[in-house]
């Protein structure tokens, strides 16, 4: 008889039943970012309906929208010209009556080695095209040291990758999370980051060209059209099951997109 308990990760407990909204900080806006925050929205509208505090969201991205990027990201042509972030920012208030807030400047750290004005979090959420800004970015999570205030307390990040036709989703703690005694689970407390877990597999993927696109042709070339859509609603779902269920068994998964398998990457 096998009685190996399952392990599982049990949400922070704040993140449960918070008495202001979740400060999540999003960093990235393009072809993945754009969709992940429309359901960013929908998760809110649905968390405070069910009597939870919601999510603050504030949106990091120094791009502007260029014609290259309609089509496959989530830009009108009427809005090309404006950075990324105030678009997507400014139409999420539209639609759902919240005070979201928009950065124009790139989530790092400044020429005197400061951390970033505003950068305090729950939940960190990167959806970056290249490995430099992943290692810049779990640079700066390790080096937060949980100094904010308990309700800004980093706990999480979450990190979307992409190739052409594959790519990954996965959800690190940032530090140890307290984790309760359990009879029937395996609790894990902390769970690694991509850029400890994965370094190889990020080096290798280091050569893939991220410069900007002249395009929406060319953009394809480096990026199918749904490749970035599937991710969003899959690490979105990810997110939502750690707020609706308290505990995961998954905390990511590897897609492709070409042959549509997906292989979950369980808690360990």
């Amino acid at each position: 008889m096998n009685t190996e308990k399952i392990k599982v990760h049990f949400t922070d407990n704040y993140l449960i039943n918070p008495t202001n909204p979740i400060a999540v900080n999003m960093i990235g806006a393009g072809g993945t970012g754009s969709k992940v925050l429309t359901g960013l929205m929908e998760m809110n509208h649905s968390l405070i309906a069910l009597g939870h505090a919601g999510l603050q969201i504030r949106l990091w991205d120094d791009d502007i929208i260029t014609e290259a990027n309609l089509g496959r990201q989530r830009f009108a042509d009427s809005e090309t010209g404006l950075y990324k972030s105030v678009a997507l920012i400014n139409r999420a208030n539209r639609w759902s009556g919240t005070n979201w807030k928009s950065e124009t400047v790139k989530f790092e750290r400044d020429s005197l080695g400061r951390l970033p004005e505003h950068g305090g979090a729950s939940i960190f959420i990167s959806c970056v095209d290249n490995v430099k800004a992943r290692f810049e970015i779990a640079d700066i999570l390790t080096g937060l040291n949980n100094n904010y205030t308990y309700s800004n307390c980093p706990r999480y990040w979450i990190d979307f990758g992409n190739s052409q036709h594959t790519g990954q989703v996965i959800l690190s703690s940032i530090g140890k999370i307290k984790q309760p005694n359990s009879e029937k689970y395996e609790p894990v407390d902390n769970l690694p980051f991509i850029t400890e877990e994965f370094t190889d597999l990020l080096k290798q993927s280091e050569t893939n060209d991220d410069a900007p696109s002249c395009s929406l042709a060319e953009a394809l070339d480096k990026q199918d059209l749904y490749i970035n859509g599937v991710l969003a609603q899959m690490g979105c779902s990810l997110l939502w099951e750690l707020f609706r269920n308290g505990l995961i068994e998954t905390r990511g998964l590897f897609l492709n997109l070409k042959n549509f398998r997906s292989q979950p990457i369980p808690v360990a």
